[in-house]
């Protein structure tokens, strides 16, 4: 089964000005324990598919199943087979991190000795070990950033979507968090749905990828196809295929580096 199933998948917004539509019919199968890199320019529609994805936004068109479970006629299922990492994460400032991960934990009706053990191990995997009784709003940016993704975990689920999880990451940090995505996929056999305007990193981690350009799909392979197909030569690089599909360069992350 497949764990991400769109057909005619579409939203639009009204306007003062009139309807904006920001997905257009979008057809996406992401097959189980596969890692999909979503591409695309600022605007495309990748953030508005994600947030459609994970019943924060309901779709205008066309249907979707993840994890098996319908995204309109059973959004409570979608919600238990998911973990989400917006571009910009929440936290309660005022509480330790040990307590905002056992809290998620326990969110998920996991039991309290489990979610204690659950936020233990997912402590250790992102480096948060000696932050885990400080209180959230001291951390840095980037140290938040990997308490987002740790809380996105701490139910194990089936589908984690990841909207550009490394920005203002420094280097060693983006390569651990591929690291811990490869381990996620390989021990727990999660399917990652990944968006980023790194596309090294889009070609390191992705097995397959889609592009997305003004709300539609524009061009679907592996990195090795889009390459070969789109690049215009032997040596192409990943940036040269997105150039030739989008007409343009992927945008600069959203955000500056920030501090580890």
């Amino acid at each position: 089964m497949d764990s991400i199933h769109t057909s005619g998948l579409a939203r639009s917004f009204a306007t003062p000005h009139g309807p904006v539509v920001a997905v257009r019919g979008i057809d996406l199968t992401v097959r189980r324990g596969e890692i999909l890199g979503f591409l695309g320019p600022n605007g495309a529609g990748k953030t508005t598919t994600l947030r459609m994805l994970t019943t924060l936004l309901a779709p205008t068109g066309g249907t979707a199943t993840v994890a098996g479970h319908d995204l309109v006629r059973d959004p409570e299922g979608v919600r238990r087979s998911t973990g989400y990492v917006a571009q910009s994460g929440g936290v309660d400032p005022a509480v330790s991190v040990r307590e905002e991960l056992v809290t998620q934990g326990r969110l998920y009706r996991l039991t309290k000795r489990l979610a204690q053990d659950r936020a233990e191990e997912l402590a250790t995997a992102l480096d948060l070990v000696d932050l885990l009784e400080r209180p959230c709003g001291t951390l840095s940016g980037g140290q938040r950033r990997r308490l987002d993704i740790a809380m996105a975990l701490a139910h194990r689920p089936e589908v984690l979507l990841l909207d550009e999880p490394t920005t203002g990451l420094d280097p060693r940090s983006r390569a651990d968090l591929w690291d811990l995505v490869r381990r996620v996929r390989s021990e727990w056999g999660t399917t990652i749905l990944l968006t980023t305007h790194y596309l090294d990193e889009a070609d390191a981690l992705a097995d397959r990828l889609v592009v997305v350009d003004k709300g539609a799909i524009a061009a679907e392979g592996t990195p090795a196809e889009l390459k070969s197909r789109h690049g215009g030569s032997p040596d192409a690089t990943l940036q040269d295929a997105f150039l030739a599909v989008t007409g343009r360069a992927p945008a600069p992350p959203h955000t500056t580096p920030l501090a580890v």
